[in-house]
Formats: structure tokens, sequence, C-alpha cells
């Protein structure tokens, strides 16, 4: 189950450039939540053709821009870095704390895998490890987090590392492309941090473009698949992700808004496999498949809806100026598209750009 976030709510933070960053507010939450968006995450977030050196790029600014805020209020001038060899590797932590000139002690990293067979996760597998514990440290880390259940291991497994060798953890920062599960195990998270480190001083999560949810079946297009893919629906998305998606609403049609993360930098082929595998599955669908059901899925609520429950459903109130969204929202669930032609642009698009990938 996602967490609930009835009476959330987003507070503006004045940061320069063009990065937005809000607060994000949850009743009975205890550590620090931020949602960040800028125009290289909104972009990787959106279409899948972000893959390689670009894929980690899209983060950086981004990410710069957040821990110099965080800089500002208390965060100290060094950090040591956790990289779970996955999704984490396309966090650019070492680069975005090089250019806030914050000092790395060290990086520590695991080599997690999930076992999946028929796109069911059947278990983790940790290969190999390289954890140097040191005392007092602002531990920053990157992943994408879904369900949790990989990251909770591997950090588990650092802690035990931490703990046998004397080490010590005064402050996390997580940045995440992640789902509402966050809340729960960054709130456990930190309940365990405090009872091993005396002096704790909780947490800094900051998501990507929202915190999104996961879907828990196969969804509209009858393909999705749950536990893994990220949707909207229930979860809180940054006005400028949901402006810039109204302004490309084909890419609000995508299978989620990562695919797998990992794969998009080290395995580019596969990861254009997985596109493919679910624009062949929307073409094969698509004369079943209620396109009115898919948008109200993808957007997050049923509608149409007057702007003052849309604000209750999205999160958004006491924000500016969201009525023009609210009235694009509207007009996009009503839209009336050819999925099967959509899906065959899509189709020929990857696979031309694929071919880029699989030459010698």
């Amino acid at each position: 189950m996602f967490y609930n976030l009835e009476g959330a709510s987003l507070q503006p933070v004045e940061i320069p450039g063009s990065t937005s960053l809000y607060e994000l507010h949850v009743p009975n939450l205890n550590n620090r939540y931020y949602i960040v968006s800028g125009p290289g995450s909104r972009e990787l977030e959106a279409f899948p053709k972000v893959v390689g050196f670009h894929c980690y790029t899209a983060l950086l600014d981004e990410m710069v821009d957040c821990l110099s805020y965080l800089r500002t209020n208390g965060l100290s001038e060094s950090i040591d870095i956790f990289t779970i060899l996955r999704g984490g590797l396309n966090y650019p932590l070492e680069e975005a704390a090089s250019r806030c000139g914050m000092r790395v002690r060290e990086i520590n990293f695991v080599s997690c895998e999930r076992v999946i067979e028929n796109h069911v996760i059947k278990g983790l597998d940790i290969k190999y490890d390289k954890i140097r514990p040191t005392r007092g440290c602002v531990l920053g880390i990157g992943d994408i987090l879904a369900t949790g259940d990989t990251f909770r291991y591997c950090f588990n497994h650092l802690l035990r590392r931490f703990s046998e060798a004397g080490g010590s953890i005064r402050r996390v920062v997580f940045f995440t492309i992640g789902g509402t599960r966050a809340f729960r195990l960054i709130e456990s998270m930190a309940d365990q941090l405090s009872t091993l480190f005396p002096g704790f001083e909780g947490i800094d999560c900051i998501f990507f473009e929202g915190a999104f949810t996961v879907y828990e079946d196969k969804g509209a297009s009858g393909i999705n698949v749950p536990d893994i893919d990220f949707g909207w629906q229930g979860g809180v998305v940054a006005p400028e992700f949901r402006r810039y998606i109204v302004n490309h609403p084909d890419a609000l049609l995508e299978k989620c808004i990562i695919y797998d993360g990992g794969a998009r930098r080290y395995e580019i082929p596969l990861h254009f496999e997985e596109v493919l595998e679910y624009w062949e599955g929307i073409l094969e669908r698509a004369d079943r498949i209620d396109v009115r059901a898919l948008h109200e899925e993808k957007l997050g609520y049923a509608g149409p809806v007057e702007f003052e429950e849309w604000l209750d459903i999205t999160h958004l109130r006491g924000l500016d100026d969201l009525e023009p969204l609210w009235a694009a929202e509207q007009a996009l669930l009503q839209r009336d598209i050819d999925l099967a032609a959509l899906a065959t642009r899509r189709i020929a698009s990857i696979n031309k750009l694929k071919k880029e990938y699989e030459k010698d």
C-alpha cells in the first residue's frame, strides 16, 4: 500500500535559477521532504529517449541547487556517498557535491540485483561491496525507489558494516525518482538511525518531479507492471511537471515516468527493448483500450472535476496561478487519439534510435 497523503501540501522554497523547489508537508511525518523540478529531470521523466550520459547529466543542475540550499541551512561541508549499483548509477552526487564546494570523504557502494522471473521480483542478491565507515558522516544517497525493498536491503547491509566498524551517521540526504512508499521507509530508517547513532539529525528526502505511486495492477492498458511502474494517482506531482506533460501530451501515455533507470545508461538496447515491449503491447491492444480511462489513470483522477476539487486531489492548494493548468488537464481528459497510430510512430522512432546503439 502507498502512503496516504491526505492533508499533504507543497510550500515553495526560494532558490535561484531554473530549478523549482518545494517543501512537501505531510501530516505525522518527522523528516524533511522536498519535491524538485527542473528542465533536465522533466525531460528525463517524460521521454525514454533520454539515455546514456544525458541520463546522468539530466539531474545534475537540480541536485546542485538542492545541495546548495541545504548547505545554506546547516548541511556540513563534507559528505560520504552511498551508491547502489543499479539505478543509483545515474545520480551525479559526487559531481554535484564538488560543484557545491563539498568535500567527498568516502564513496561506498554495493552491487545489488533484483532476481526477476516473468516480471515478478523473486529476491535480491548483493554481489560485492566497498564500505569504509566514518564517524559523524553526512551520507548522500541517490536511488530509484518503487517498493523500497532493494533500498532497504542494501541500507541495512550498510548499517551492519557501520555498526561493526564503529562508524556513525549524523544526517542522510536522499535523492530519488521514487514513490510514496518512500515515506514509511524513510521514517522507519530515521528511527533506526536515531537508535543506533545518538545525535542523528534526520533525513532530507528529495523527490524529482513528484512523489509518485506504483501500479497495484496492470492498469487501463493491461500491460503495466505492478510494484515496479510509477504512476500519478494518489501521489503529489510538481505543477511544473504537470504543465510540461500538458504541453507534451503523448508523453503522458508512456509506460511510466522512468522505465528502467539503470538500463538507460549502461544497457541502452535493453532499455529500448522494454520501451518497445510496451508500445507493441499498446498497438496490439489499441482497439480494446479505453482511451478516456487511460488518460484518467495517467493524470491520477477521473474527470472532469471542478477547480477546488482538483486542488485537493493534486495537493496543490495554496499555490498561485493554477487555474490555467487545471483547465488544460480537463481538456486533456477529453482528448481523443488514435492509439494504434501513436504506437506505430513510437515503435518506428525507438527502433530507429535503438539501431544507433547496436552498431559495432
